[in-house]
């Protein structure tokens, strides 16, 4: 029987230890093997869109993928951030990560809501309907709490029945526009969602 030295058994004990972390790691060849099936790919053959994310001003880049399905209709299949703009270097916030839901949520309201005063439920009406109605109720609480004049006789000719919210997805041109129409009607409460 040959002699063993200690010499030897470190090297069969090392090399016994590396086969045995190296197939504990996933260094299989089976596993090599199956990695090599091509997988198909939900957004495979997708058109990208370029997109800006709207929930606010900061103008986070978005990458929606489509698919036109077999009866003409298309299909919103995924969104991302934008790994090539340069604002948000493909990541988003956890609010522009729900984009898609913002798209394809089967709760979300696709058109003006209406409760008429002493109604239990909401229909849905028109976009014309909505909005004259909104004029309607802007009006007549304008005309409700104007004041021409304050406690000392200045003139001031402001609205204190109506405020106004402004959204944090404006724009600086939306948010001096939206400023300007407010502060015509008289309104001096103005806030912005951004700070609130």
């Amino acid at each position: 029987m040959p002699a063993i030295t200690r010499r030897d058994l470190l090297k069969a004990g090392m090399a016994g230890a590396g086969a045995l972390a190296a197939a504990g790691l996933g260094f299989d060849v089976a596993v090599a093997e199956s990695t090599k099936v091509k997988q198909n790919l939900r957004i495979a053959g997708a058109k990208e869109s370029h997109s800006i994310c709207p929930y606010c001003a900061v103008g986070c880049s978005l990458v929606a993928y489509t698919r036109q399905n077999a009866d003409g209709s298309v299909q919103l299949l995924q969104i991302e951030g934008d790994p090539d703009s340069p604002v948000n270097e493909g990541r988003l916030c956890p609010k522009g990560a729900t984009a898609m839901q913002l798209a394809t949520s089967p709760r979300r309201v696709e058109s003006p809501q209406y409760r008429a005063a002493g109604a239990t439920s909401w229909k849905s009406v028109t976009w014309e309907f909505a909005l004259g109605k909104i004029a309607q109720n802007i009006k007549a609480s304008r005309d409700a709490s104007f004041v021409t004049t304050d406690g000392n006789g200045n003139t001031v000719n402001r609205t204190e029945g109506i405020a106004f919210a402004g959204g944090a997805a404006f724009s600086s041109e939306e948010g001096y526009f939206a400023t300007k129409l407010m502060r015509g009607l008289g309104l001096v409460h103005l806030e912005q969602q951004a700070r609130v």
